[in-house]
């Protein structure tokens, strides 16, 4: 759960190959399965949406998100803008941090002010956007068709982003009514931070990977990759034997 966590927006050879091989839709569905297997993300609407009671504010701070990660979104992947993904999705946890202490009254209690929240979610939705398109540029997306590709990719994303807002919403409205909201928002918002902290820890040990991989024993630019390997691995040659690893050459030779 973990690995899936730290890494929720990496393709899979077998999604990259359905990708390349089907149409728009394909694009509109990756957009809305990494969206809501992107747990940074919804952990970061749930934070912002967390004290909003009304219909009018909730479409405020969402279109503001919105807008802020579709415009990097699309401009980045249109003109070819990339970054590490480690270091990108490292920030997004920091903004996941950001708004969990922002509900707990941080700021105001530590600094006797705070960020304007909204320009702050429209700022970080150009984090969060670049991170999505990071992603998308692991696809050989070609000329032909790039912007609809994009746009469908970014629609997915939005739909799935609704299906979560609205889940989100409802529990939490359902919650508000109860005696324990107060009580119980704190330990979630703390909950909030510590997932943001976990998250950007994951990610800032990944990066560590792909900077200095010689450290690590498998110098693997897929980091989730080499885990994925580590995991599964192949029948030992002879009891203990795969306890006995060459940093290059991999499992030694039976004795």
């Amino acid at each position: 759960m973990a690995t899936q966590s730290a890494f929720a927006h990496g393709m899979s050879e077998a999604e990259k190959n359905a990708i390349i091989e089907g149409g728009n839709l394909q694009f509109m569905w990756l957009g809305a399965s990494h969206m809501l297997t992107g747990f940074d993300h919804l952990l970061f609407v749930f934070g912002f949406v967390f004290f909003l009671t009304t219909f009018k504010d909730v479409v405020k701070y969402v279109t503001a998100f919105t807008l802020g990660h579709s415009i990097t979104l699309v401009t980045a992947t249109l003109w070819g803008i990339t970054a590490n993904y480690y270091l990108i999705d490292a920030v997004i946890a920091l903004s996941v941090c950001y708004i969990g202490f922002e509900n707990i009254g941080g700021f105001r209690k530590y600094f006797e002010t705070s960020p304007n929240v909204l320009w702050a979610i429209f700022l970080f939705g150009f984090i969060h956007g670049f991170g999505l398109s990071t992603r998308l540029q692991e696809l050989p997306l070609g000329d032909e068709g790039i912007l609809l590709k994009i746009l469908s990719f970014n629609l997915g994303i939005e739909l799935g982003q609704i299906g979560a807002l609205g889940i989100m919403l409802a529990l939490l409205y359902k919650w508000r009514r109860t005696h324990s909201f107060l009580q119980i928002s704190e330990v979630s918002n703390r909950g909030v931070i510590a997932a943001g902290v976990f998250f950007f820890m994951m990610q800032m040990h990944g990066y560590s990977h792909t900077v200095n991989p010689d450290e690590f024993g498998f110098p693997a630019d897929s980091h989730l990759h080499a885990h994925e390997e580590m995991t599964t691995p192949s029948q030992p040659a002879f009891p203990g034997s795969e306890y006995l690893m060459d940093l290059e050459t991999g499992p030694l030779p039976a004795p």
